[in-house]
């Protein structure tokens, strides 16, 4: 703990922060009409800023103190200095609404990509990041780093302002606008400690923010298992801790800002306006002042510092923004894709042949998990995986369905490499039914079609009668339109398993795996669906784990395995007659049955 807390308790190098800027440019260049209308605007509105007090000079200095402010003058004049500011209005109007929309038009570009490229990554990127994490980089850390935008904006708006407020100053008197600059350099100290001690800040409180939402989705998820063990004490106990050190980091962000933004500008703006009154004091005293000019010097230096604490009030969100988009970035960069295709357009899936040849797989890329695997499944057969928890049953499956690189050996489909067919290819042309059916929000036709409209009402209607899915769906007062909620969590587990076989019949697929599929399901509804099962494997290559044995005994072809190598393999009949694993394993399980079924026949009787 004491590592990470380290990495993110250091400040992010302006070198860094640069590479940053640079690196999140190219998200906005599509929309850089955008940007470079607020650009010209910014500088229109400095020139507009320059003429309004010039205008009220103008009629102090040469109409008012002389007394020829007549009527007709004082209109004029008055519908000048109206005009100058419908005009202002107009351009900030489109100034702020074109940086604005540029910045949401690149924030709606940087989601609908980085949401892209974590459907590009492989399943061990998922294994090894927390789903809160992810989900805070791609919803808080993109929303934060779209806002440092507005820096961008109040930046060239700054610009423009204090250098024709300079300009304006120097021409009006050239004397104390040099004075003036006396400040910049305590100015410059200023931006340069806070840019430095705040990123150290904001690294902290996003890391912090991240935890939070990690906490907020395992709670959220496991919500039933924290219930049934009655942790609910210890969850709010983690929560509370890791939600108190977001605040504080929050505080520290608060004080920081608090100090170093706004109020420091408005001090210096202070002493600027003492430093000019004194000067046009002493003169006063010894000669004539034109209250005109006071006025408009003034002024000027009003524009001058007032775009300062603006560009200092975003310079929060551009350090929140910098440190989010150096996260979001390292999820772009993240090199943990899923496995590269070498596709050939014309491999086509006909037959569904299966081989492994010398297959070395790991998670890790150190340690495997799976040892030269070798085995082959012909068109039409049932392959079995059968093992203790921990063999390489779902192991061999990742590797199959693509989800995983693996390291040595070969698996071919129809007797050519895997890799050289397209990943559209390879998940049309396989089925995989897993324990734990997912269920997504929609009714349960779009569930059965997997939002497929090629498949028709009819075929969604025939694929749940092929697993009697229909008894149960028929009952329901909207049946194929009844609504589905979060991951089905108003239907049995049963009942997902079959909606997911009748999902799998739906798209009709070549090679059919099945990973503990009926696991899940009781005994009455496993009952209903074996015959559809049967029906189902009939022309398709099928890989099935295996958690109940007394499922797979007509399997072609069983392989045990232990600790990712295959140690037995053969048929149901011939394996019993080898007398060892599979026999032990099978005798186990018979014995444990046959006393489930005592114990219920007991039950019933009293």
């Amino acid at each position: 703990m004491a590592a990470r807390q380290s990495v993110w308790a250091r400040s992010m190098p302006v070198k860094e922060q640069l590479t940053v800027i640079r690196r999140l440019l190219p998200y906005a260049k599509p929309f850089k009409w955008f940007f470079i209308a607020a650009i010209v605007f910014s500088g229109l509105i400095s020139v507009v800023n320059i003429y309004l007090p010039r205008v009220l000079q103008t009629f102090i200095d040469h109409y008012l103190k002389t007394g020829h402010a007549t009527v007709p003058v004082m209109w004029y004049f008055a519908g000048l200095y109206f005009f100058g500011m419908v005009v202002r209005a107009l351009m900030q109007f489109v100034q702020n609404f074109s940086s604005t929309m540029g910045a949401e038009y690149m924030l709606e570009n940087v989601r609908r990509q980085m949401f892209a490229k974590l459907h590009r990554m492989g399943m061990r990127y998922f294994d090894q990041v927390p789903g809160g994490s992810i989900l805070s980089r791609l919803t808080n850390d993109t929303m934060s780093f779209s806002n440092f935008w507005a820096l961008f904006n109040t930046l060239f708006t700054a610009f423009f302002a204090v250098i024709s407020s300079f300009v304006a100053m120097y021409l009006t008197d050239a004397q104390i606008a040099l004075w003036l600059l006396v400040f910049m350099p305590f100015l410059a100290v200023t931006i340069w400690y806070y840019q430095r001690y705040s990123s150290r800040v904001y690294r902290r409180m996003r890391e912090r923010l991240s935890e939070l939402n990690t906490k907020l989705s395992e709670a959220i998820t496991g919500i039933s298992v924290i219930q049934q063990f009655r942790q609910e004490h210890r969850i709010n106990g983690e929560f509370d801790h890791t939600n108190d050190a977001y605040f504080k980091t929050r505080q520290a962000m608060i004080r920081t800002n608090s100090l170093l933004l706004s109020p420091l500008i408005d001090l210096f703006y202070a002493l600027g306006t003492v430093m000019v009154l004194g000067i046009f004091g002493v003169r006063g005293l010894n000669g004539y002042v034109a209250a005109g000019v006071v006025y408009a010097f003034i002024t000027y230096l009003n524009n001058f510092y007032n775009p300062m604490t603006s560009m200092m009030d975003n310079l929060s969100d551009f350090q929140d923004g910098v440190v989010a988009g150096s996260r979001v970035l390292r999820v772009m960069d993240d090199p943990t894709i899923a496995p590269a295709q070498h596709a050939d357009p014309t491999a086509k899936i006909t037959r569904g042949k299966i081989e492994f040849r010398h297959v070395t797989f790991a998670y890790d890329g150190q340690h495997p998990v799976l040892k030269d695997v070798s085995f082959v499944a012909e068109p039409g057969q049932t392959v079995a995986l059968v093992g203790q928890t921990g063999s390489g049953k779902t192991s061999t499956i990742n590797v199959l369905m693509r989800f995983y690189e693996f390291g040595s050996g070969q698996v071919l489909i129809d007797d050519r490499d895997i890799r050289d067919y397209d990943l559209k290819e390879l998940r049309q042309r396989f089925g995989l039914v897993l324990q734990d059916s997912f269920m997504f929000y929609g009714d349960i036709a779009s569930n059965i079609r997997m939002f497929d409209d090629s498949i028709s009402d009819q075929q969604v209607e025939d694929a749940a009668r092929f697993v009697s899915a229909d008894r149960f769906i028929d009952q329901l007062p909207d049946k194929y339109h009844a609504r589905v909620i979060e991951r089905g969590a108003s239907y049995s587990g049963g009942q997902r398993q079959l909606l997911s076989f009748a999902r799998t019949v739906a798209h009709d697929p070549k090679i059919l795996i099945l990973d503990e599929a009926t696991a899940d399901i009781d005994t009455e509804t496993e009952a209903l669906i074996q015959d559809g099962l049967q029906k189902l494997q009939s022309g398709r290559t099928t890989i099935a784990i295996a958690h109940r044995l007394s499922t797979i005994r007509n399997a072609d072809q069983i392989l045990v395995l232990d600790q990712g190598r295959i140690v037995e393999r053969g048929t149901h009949d011939e394996l019993l007659a080898l007398r060892g694993r599979y026999y032990d394993m099978y005798r186990l399980q018979t014995a444990v049955d046959a006393d489930q079924r005592e114990a219920l026949l007991k039950n019933e009787e009293e």
